[in-house]
């Protein structure tokens, strides 16, 4: 009977996962189909009550007969294949999510440090330059050490002459070099007129040999004044040079220094209420900051000054005397007592024509 037919349907029925529901009737278009796999929930409620109910078959509009056929739908197959996906692609989006997040704050806390790095920087070139002109214009008090600071004037007058040694030294260099040069040619050139010119041959070959000696000093001479130049060089842009440079950073840091102490006096002359007091104690904070910064520097300054000057009094100690005794053995002509020089102070002469590039490195 058609109670029966009706509840077996309801308990065992098709799988409605993989039919459509036609609408308005048979025989209607495909536009009133209606795959089930995308409507949520139980597709039927069994409910034992409405066994013993007639049901109109024009009841809503919808019809159902025991020779109905129910066509499965493909769309609905491929949606039931595929349901396992949904999981899968909610953790991978929730994943990237995540990541997408991690990496948006951690740009963001780059930038914020980089924007408070720039916010200090600018704070404290406003306190330096303010402090600076205040001191041009004899209006700020400036931190002074007396003694401290007449080493420094020292030192740079000190460097400022030893630049001009320098320079002198790399000129007699140079013009010797040329000398040198010269007596070379004109020996090879008495040389070759001894052989060609047989009534002069001994004139020509005695200067011959005098100019050829004479280049042969010259050069180790150009060896001692070579070692002379690159030992004051060394004193000079190294050794002097690095100790200036702590002196810039000790200046700048006791320009700091005096600037975060003027702030400090101004914000201590003021009124005393909750914010005031507030930036007193980041003032004295920062006071305290720079104040051992400037003593730390300055006690550095004071060392490397005083490491300089021994080691520079060492230094020109044995070149002025290495310069002094091979100008003097090769203007009087003693050799033996030039090469002894040379050897006494360790200066390794380089061979002829070992400046020269070679042929390789001339293509």
């Amino acid at each position: 009977s058609y109670p029966q037919d009706l509840q077996q349907v309801m308990v065992s029925g098709p799988n409605l996962n993989e039919t459509s529901i036609v609408s308005g009737g048979y025989g209607g278009t495909g536009e009133g189909i209606i795959p089930t796999s995308s409507i949520k929930g139980p597709g039927i409620c069994y409910n034992p009550s409405i066994l013993g109910r007639q049901i109109h078959p024009q009841a809503q509009g919808l019809r159902l007969s025991r020779g109905s056929h129910i066509c499965p739908s493909e769309s609905a197959a491929s949606r039931i294949a595929n349901q396992g996906e949904p999981c899968t692609g909610t953790s991978m989006h929730q994943s990237h999510s995540s990541s997408a997040v991690t990496a948006e704050e951690a740009s963001r806390g780059v930038a914020v440090e980089k924007l408070d790095i720039v916010k200090k920087w600018g704070i404290n070139t406003y306190k330096c330059t303010k402090q600076m002109i205040s001191e041009r214009f004899g209006r700020g008090l400036r931190t002074v050490d007396l003694e401290l600071e007449a080493q420094i004037d020292v030192l740079r007058d000190t460097k400022r002459k030893y630049e001009n040694i320098l320079r002198l030294a790399r000129a007699l260099t140079n013009h010797f070099y040329s000398m040198v040069q010269t007596q070379r040619a004109l020996g090879d050139t008495f040389s070759d007129l001894s052989q060609k010119s047989p009534e002069l041959q001994d004139e020509f070959g005695y200067n011959a040999e005098t100019q050829k000696l004479l280049c042969k000093n010259g050069e180790t001479l150009l060896g001692a004044i070579n070692f002379f130049v690159s030992s004051i060089n060394t004193l000079v842009n190294k050794t002097m040079e690095d100790t200036l440079m702590t002196v810039k950073l000790y200046e700048n840091a006791r320009l700091e220094f005096d600037a975060y102490r003027a702030d400090l006096e101004e914000l201590n002359m003021g009124p005393r209420d909750a914010v005031t007091l507030s930036r007193i104690d980041t003032a004295q904070q920062q006071f305290q900051i720079h104040k051992e910064k400037y003593e730390r520097l300055r006690s550095d300054v004071t060392v490397k000054l005083k490491f300089l000057e021994e080691n520079k009094v060492k230094v020109m100690h044995k070149q002025l005397l290495l310069f002094h005794n091979a100008i003097s053995a090769y203007f009087a002509g003693n050799q033996q007592q030039l090469e002894l020089t040379l050897k006494q102070f360790n200066v390794k002469l380089k061979p002829p024509g070992a400046d020269k590039p070679s042929w390789l490195e001339e293509q």
